[in-house]
């Protein structure tokens, strides 16, 4: 990688993240730390305000605009076909924002890359039998609460076909055995469980904070698995 394509890289880092520190951005570009602040200083004198926070790292400046987006053919190829699996494998919560993010992506692309993102999107299919006609739109508002920790209200069929209501605290998604599963915490159970999220029939944000400040790891849970 020559140092013109690492310092784009550098600064696209630094725009996906809070903070990088400068023992990540060498481990990311394979230089030394030495490299890593010549190329901060450099990204400075051109106008980049890159900061530094003790016991954080770098960050660029809020407010600042970073140039227009650039991709090459090949990282547009993989967001097309990125785009395809959301459509299959979400609901229609994700995916319309799928879309939506894929559509800014195409007004960056060259002319060219256009024609070959949307040639590719028409030849790109997931064939999945559909058994779940009815699916439910949960994930976007499940997503939104696991970030703000937020606690949820759910009317939940179990395996026995029994009926609840109940509130958990949503940890995180998996998915498994061809479906979504929501790890959260239990209210009514005090305990850690596997929500199918085809099986939850109303759900609704209480706008309580989680009553635990730090739940298990989702990580454990899969080494149970």
């Amino acid at each position: 990688m020559n140092r013109i394509d690492r310092l784009m890289g550098i600064m696209t880092q630094l725009q996906s993240k809070k903070y990088c520190t400068g023992e990540q951005l060498a481990n990311k570009f394979e230089i030394s730390i030495r490299t890593v602040y010549r190329d901060i200083r450099a990204l400075g004198e051109i106008g980049i305000p890159v900061n530094f926070e003790i016991g954080k790292g770098y960050f660029i400046a809020q407010g600042y605009f970073l140039p227009p987006l650039s991709l090459t053919s090949q990282e547009a190829n993989a967001l097309v076909l990125l785009n395809t699996l959301a459509d299959k494998f979400t609901d229609n919560s994700i995916a319309k924002h799928s879309h939506t993010a894929l559509t800014k992506i195409k007004s960056v692309l060259r002319y060219a890359d256009k024609d070959k993102a949307e040639e590719l999107s028409s030849q790109i299919n997931v064939f999945i039998p559909e058994n779940e006609p009815n699916k439910k739109n949960w994930l976007a508002a499940i997503q939104n609460a696991i970030v703000a920790t937020r606690v949820l209200k759910i009317e939940y069929t179990g395996n026995d076909g029994n009926r609840s209501s109940r509130e958990i605290e949503p940890v995180g998604l998996i998915f498994y055995t061809n479906q979504w599963h929501l790890y959260a915490w239990c209210c009514t159970k005090k305990d850690y469980r596997d929500f199918k999220v085809k099986m939850i029939s109303s759900l609704v944000d209480t706008e309580k904070e989680h009553s635990i400040k730090k739940h298990r790891p989702m990580v454990e849970y899969l080494k149970t698995f």
